[in-house]
């Protein structure tokens, strides 16, 4: 399977060509008959209806094409930082990659966070600078850069050749006849050199090595994620692509698994087909999986039956009996599947790189009332093709609430929701997502006794954890103090209780420990304990407060050096902490943590401030405690358990009317 087969994912910042290169590489593998358009609204892996109207890409689109003998299963992710959650998902199921640079722009700030989740997951990767056909582009200064920010073993694999300045065509420096590769071979070897000292040996005493030895030594290295090969061409006038391919086959791996083992994959994308209903995407890393089969969803305890299996070949669907240990393919009857779900064994699919955490929460309005039902079940609907959504339905409130990346992704959520469901909506600005943490140790206690029959007593104790910790739970009561069915019950509840604090926000990083618990033969009912655990958890809270946490991001900020005295000074006002700046090649450069309250619209600024050279980027930096005078609060949802009586009444009706 692995010599015949590949699972590439593309990606890019925005507008470096990544669409477009996936185009070209369709129609020149015989997959489509005619070249679509990114500005038209004509290419293939643009579906949606706001894709073709803005020109980008806002899912991840897989499908498949034969080159010399082999498939390559082939996903086109989007470019924008708002969507990083596809690119994410992508990024799991990948066994190599294609990271588009443009040759005009160079390495952008989603290069570079790209490049880290790459790197973090050790998957082997092709450079592929485009736009080569662009005027006064130097090929040293696009090197420099590429070697600088990315990696000092991205190596060049090919020569472009020009026709008095006019790009003509990219070659191969190992297998062209009639090119003086010399200057490249001696990079090449020069950095086999360092790393193998027979190499080096045979490097020293001046011995040539051939050509096919170079690429065999390399292309090695490339498969274990050591090195990475450097391509040129140009997308848009289809130069470069088919040697863009040959690479593909040349240098990136192909899928580890066995075919006849246990059945382990993961399921990385859903959508709907119009014909078909709801299609899953699964990668398996193991075993097989045939039509009619009934599968575990071990993450959850489900067991589900397929009803079809089907391939993407350009636009023509291939229906598949079965498919095998790693290949991707769309799975149909799995109607409880979502996406990162673990398909059979979990021991052979590689974890998330954990880039995608949504740090922005806003509120959905229907501009028809009337129509309030069916933006619930369209959300619901999107909320199942990505789940970082995080919808929250308040019923009694009749309010919507999601989590998103940014501003980008609200105005193509508005499009989608017109366009695929016929809803007009709009959104509150986005606020940021504050956590909470309790400010010291603690207790709290229930005796929920009253009105009668009823009878639920509970101690816990609250201790505060480091940060990232999330909420650890467990009971010191022994089943013959409380019984097994109440303390479940109890656990069930904990982190619902949680999920609003003192300010409204979720409590994390703290240890929960139930050290004391009473039922009544008589008057208790496991429902006591619904309504009895989010009491005490509050008591608790209420005893120790808690402190407001915000979101942080690590950034890296590259401007040229008369931007730098001002970047410095507006990370100050911002609460940033950073590192001292370094200056190289006329570019100040500066690292370091800063509050994403703060610097909500500031890449937007730094572009404008830089006339378009300033470049950042950021990455989740987990959440740290508010200085002193930040107050954060959020609306909350349904009765507070610290007022007892009200919330039992309330809770109490809720059950009566179920």
């Amino acid at each position: 399977m692995a010599k015949h087969h590949r699972n590439v994912g593309i990606f890019a910042h925005v507008d470096a060509g990544k669409t477009t290169t996936t185009e070209q590489i369709l129609y020149q593998s015989g997959v489509i008959r005619a070249l679509g358009s990114v500005n038209e609204g004509t290419a293939f892996t643009d579906s949606l209806d706001i894709e073709k109207q803005r020109g980008i890409s806002v899912k991840a689109a897989a499908t498949s094409f034969v080159w010399k003998d082999c498939t390559v299963n082939l996903v086109d992710t989007p470019g924008h930082i708002d969507f990083i959650s596809e690119v994410e998902r992508s990024l799991r199921v990948m066994d190599g990659a294609i990271l588009i640079i443009s040759a005009a722009d160079g390495v952008q700030a989603q290069t570079e966070t790209i490049w880290k989740a790459l790197r973090k997951l050790h998957i082997p990767t092709i450079i592929y600078v485009n736009k080569m056909d662009r005027p006064a582009i130097s090929l040293t200064d696009i090197m420099d850069n590429i070697t600088s920010l990315l990696s000092p073993a991205a190596l060049p694999v090919q020569q472009v050749q020009f026709d008095h300045e006019v790009l003509r065509e990219a070659v191969s420096i190992f297998t062209e006849d009639g090119i003086d590769a010399r200057e490249e071979h001696n990079i090449i070897a020069e950095w086999l050199a360092d790393q193998d000292e027979e190499f080096l040996e045979r490097f020293i005493e001046g011995e040539e090595i051939p050509p096919d030895e170079l690429q065999e030594r390399i292309a090695a290295e490339v498969r274990h994620g050591n090195a990475f090969p450097v391509c040129f061409g140009s997308s848009q006038k289809g130069i470069g692509i088919r040697e863009l391919m040959e690479a593909i086959i040349d240098y990136l791996p192909g899928p580890a698994g066995n075919a006849d083992g246990p059945l382990s994959g993961v399921v990385f994308k859903v959508e709907r087909d119009k014909s078909m209903g709801r299609a899953v995407y699964i990668r398996l890393y193991n075993g097989k999986l045939h039509t009619r089969d009934t599968v575990t969803i071990m993450n959850r305890g489900l067991e589900e039956k397929v009803t079809q299996i089907r391939k993407l070949e350009g636009r023509k669907a291939i229906d598949l009996g079965q498919f095998e240990a790693g290949d991707i393919a769309a799975v149909y009857g799995l109607h409880e599947a979502q996406i990162g779900d673990i398909i059979g064994s979990e021991s052979y699919v590689p974890p998330l790189p954990g880039m995608a955490v949504p740090l922005l929460t806003v509120q959905v309005h229907c501009k028809d009332n009337a129509q309030y039902p069916s933006l619930i079940a369209a959300l619901q609907e999107l909320s199942d093709e990505d789940p970082l959504l995080g919808l929250t339905w308040l019923k009694d409130e009749r309010e919507l609430h999601l989590k998103v990346m940014g501003s980008i992704q609200l105005e193509i959520l508005e499009s989608i929701l017109l366009s695929r469901f016929g809803l007009a909506v709009t959104f509150d600005p986005p606020s940021v997502i504050y956590k909470e943490t309790p400010a010291a140790e603690g207790e709290g206690f229930i005796a929920y006794t009253m009105p009668k029959p009823c009878w639920a007593v509970l101690r816990f104790a609250i201790r505060p954890l480091p940060r990232g910790s999330g909420l650890v739970y467990r009971s010191e009561v022994r089943y013959d103090h409380l019984l097994e069915r109440y303390q479940n019950e109890v656990a069930r509840r904990v982190p619902e209780a949680l999920e609003q604090g003192l300010s409204g926000w979720e409590v994390t990083d703290l240890e929960v420990v139930l050290t004391y618990g009473e039922h009544h033969v008589w008057h208790t009912h496991p429902l006591d304990f619904v309504v009895a655990t989010p009491m005490g958890i509050m008591d608790g809270l209420d005893q120790v407060r808690t402190t407001l946490l915000e979101p942080m991001q690590h950034f890296r900020i590259t401007v040229p050096e008369e931007n730098g005295g001002k970047v410095l000074s507006e990370l100050v006002h911002m609460r940033a902490v950073f590192e001292a700046p370094y200056i190289a090649h006329g570019r100040c450069t500066v690292e370091g943590i800063i509050p994403v309250a703060t610097s909500l619209n500031y890449p937007i600024q730094l572009r404008s401030e830089t006339k378009g050279s300033g470049i950042m980027t950021t990455s989740y930096a987990g959440y740290q405690a508010c200085p002193e005078g930040i107050i954060a609060t959020r609306k909350r949802r349904g009765v507070d358990p610290r007022d007892q009586s009200r919330y039992i009444l309330a809770v109490r009706n809720a059950i009566s009317s179920s």
